[in-house]
């Protein structure tokens, strides 16, 4: 199956050596699921053809707002609305469960409670879910359609259904704690709070669910869909 990578971000230039950039790591995150990858640097104004140029979609996380004027943005949404049309699986990580609520009629704000840094923890049917999170933007307005799977009292829109062939999620189960480490340094000081950062940076060495939610995307991308 092949999946298509809609590229929304960089990782920092002095981290890409060693952590890979964003499209990379969701190469790693879901190694073993047979996947076949195709990145498409969307921000860099590199498209696919179209929703057909891919089996299913997965539209990464970027340090950019959805709502700010960057002229690769308005042909995102267009190609996110052709491939729903399409009942093509499309999966969404942080700017990409935002970017999909905008493009499907939702609306995303800066949230003013400010920003969610390293692990947090979600709650989902009752079961806890923990993953690493980067974000003060949140989608706010739900599109018509999208159903609430889990969140907690900070994000109560932490991961969304629309159907059965899109889901999203605000969290990054991709950013190993190391990297959001040397991420706390290289792009969160002086642009998030430090007491923010220091809680998180202390907080890394908790237990994840990163491999239960690749495991969970790997399986929601190839399922059979009548």
């Amino acid at each position: 199956m092949k999946i298509g990578i809609l590229q929304t971000g960089h990782a920092p230039d002095q981290l890409i050596d060693t952590a890979g950039d964003y499209d990379q790591m969701f190469r790693t995150l879901l190694d073993g699921h047979g996947f076949e990858f195709k990145t498409y640097a969307v921000l860099d104004g590199i498209f696919p053809s179209g929703p057909e140029a891919a089996d299913g979609w997965l539209i990464t996380g970027s340090k950019f707002g959805v709502y700010e004027d960057h002229d690769w943005i308005p042909p995102l949404e267009n190609l996110i609305r052709d491939i729903n049309a399409q009942a093509l699986p499309m999966v969404g990580i942080c700017f990409g469960h935002q970017i999909i609520a905008q493009a499907l009629g939702g609306t995303v704000e800066k949230y003013s409670g400010g920003w969610a840094v390293g692990r947090v923890k979600y709650d989902q049917d009752g079961q806890e879910l923990a993953l690493n999170a980067w974000h003060q933007d949140q989608v706010m307005t739900l599109p018509e359609g999208a159903r609430v799977l889990a969140g907690n009292e900070f994000c109560k829109n932490g991961v969304l259904a629309y159907g059965d062939t899109i889901w999203t999620l605000q969290p990054h189960p991709e950013f190993a704690s190391p990297f959001v480490a040397d991420l706390i340094e290289t792009r969160g000081r002086g642009v998030v709070p430090d007491d923010i950062l220091d809680r998180a940076r202390d907080d890394l060495h908790g237990p994840l669910n990163s491999h239960t939610i690749a495991a969970f995307m790997a399986e929601f991308l190839k399922k059979e869909r009548i």
